[in-house]
């Protein structure tokens, strides 16, 4: 693995500070989970896309740089370092686009990713149902043939950022005949579609992170469809794959925080030798390996200098075959099943950081205002890490039956 990052990297890593630094707003934004901060993120992201630094991977005719997979780190260790706001259109951005990169049509890249860099359009993910979650296969929301497209009904639960998004994508039943992984098409609708309920579901502080989402018989033109109708669990598979990995949960994420941590430790005037300072040193060790594995993936794929350019800068997205969703990633590079990897260990290193720095801060920890009120919020966020994205009971079993191939 190669350390000395060329001068073009570096020149592009000052270019991001230097924006950030002018930026960054000063206050944190309000809660992108209520409409006045909704729009107040809306509005930073434009100013990202402005400076086409809002999705620096992807090809330039869709608002990107052509960036590599190191200089995407690169921002992502900026971005995170400089306190930069929760990217409101993150579903679309780091879980849908991918797709729709490895899997879509010209057509659909040009209409759908423009507007989802500048956030025109947010997006929200519609996968779990109410007898469907861990277990996607169970789900039983339907799409029923119709001229020109296709009627969707059902219920789809837990959706993220739903209250506020414009559009939302999701797999549905379009052959109740096939077995359960078969039969399936993933799908793109408008929230604001006849026929279309969304119910937010309140969280304990009164925001609605979530939503309901009910169906009845929304049209749906064929051109929304990703992929060949029946094929939508592999291509799920791939956003699956992009939902665990590098590309929504960024090694710069956890290197802010973990030094956010030691600074913390700092100013708590804990004694070095205290188990808190073991915790704290575990964390950031933990982070640094992160970064690190990070590091490794951006060498291996400019090995191949055709696999070092391409989009997305992803390498847990693979589905099946060779690579990450068949962008031509050097092979070992990590992808399919390797990706519960990544997710399991980003989740619980996200749980260690904020469960450190309660502990760090004690009664203080319960305080919403001041310095420190951030670290309950980002616990209480941790929490979920192990069960959205898939669960880490399930993301063990694949582990060990398909990365060390122990018997099921």
């Amino acid at each position: 693995m190669n350390l000395d990052f060329d001068p073009a990297v570096a020149e592009f890593r000052a270019e991001v500070a230097a924006w950030l630094a002018a930026h960054v707003p000063a206050e944190p934004l309000p809660s992108v989970d209520t409409a006045e901060g909704n729009a107040a993120h809306r509005a930073f992201e434009r100013e990202l896309a402005d400076a086409r630094l809002a999705v620096v991977s992807w090809p330039a005719e869709y608002g990107g740089r052509d960036a590599s997979l190191l200089e995407w780190l690169v921002f992502e260790e900026e971005y995170h370092a400089a306190g930069g706001p929760v990217r409101v259109g993150q579903n679309g951005l780091f879980v849908l686009a991918p797709t729709l990169l490895a899997h879509g049509t010209a057509e659909q890249k040009a209409r759908i990713l423009p507007p989802m860099a500048s956030a025109d359009e947010v997006w929200a993910q519609a996968w779990s149902e109410p007898g469907a979650g861990s277990d996607l296969a169970a789900l039983r929301c339907r799409a029923a043939r119709t001229d020109g497209g296709w009627l969707l009904s059902g219920q789809k639960t837990w959706s993220s950022r739903a209250v506020y998004a414009d559009r939302a994508f999701g797999l549905f039943r379009s052959d109740p005949a096939a077995e359960r992984h078969r039969g399936l098409t993933y799908v793109m609708f408008d929230l604001r579609a006849p026929g279309v309920t969304v119910r937010p579901i309140p969280q304990l502080d009164g925001e609605a992170g979530f939503a309901e989402i009910f169906l009845d018989e929304v049209y749906v033109p064929d051109r929304d469809v990703i992929g060949n109708v029946g094929d939508g669990w592999r291509i799920a598979m791939s956003s699956a794959g992009h939902e665990r990995g590098l590309s929504l949960r960024s090694p710069g994420r956890f290197t802010a925080a973990a030094a956010r941590l030691a600074e913390l430790w700092r100013r708590s005037g804990a004694q070095a030798a205290s188990p808190l300072a073991e915790r704290v040193a575990d964390a950031w060790i933990g982070a640094r390996a992160y970064q690190l594995y990070g590091y490794g993936i951006a060498s291996q794929a400019a090995v191949t200098p055709s696999a070092a350019r391409r989009h997305p800068p992803d390498v847990f997205s693979n589905a099946g075959g060779a690579g990450a969703g068949g962008l031509g990633w050097p092979a070992g590079a990590g992808g399919g099943a390797q990706a519960s990897l990544g997710k399991v260990f980003w989740s619980e290193l996200d749980l260690a950081i904020h469960e450190t720095a309660l502990d760090l801060l004690g009664p203080r920890a319960e305080l919403r205002d001041g310095a420190d009120s951030s670290w309950l919020d980002g616990y209480l966020f941790a929490l979920a890490g192990p069960i959205y994205a898939g669960t880490n009971e399930i993301q063990r079993s694949v582990i060990a039956e398909r990365v060390l191939g122990m018997p099921r």
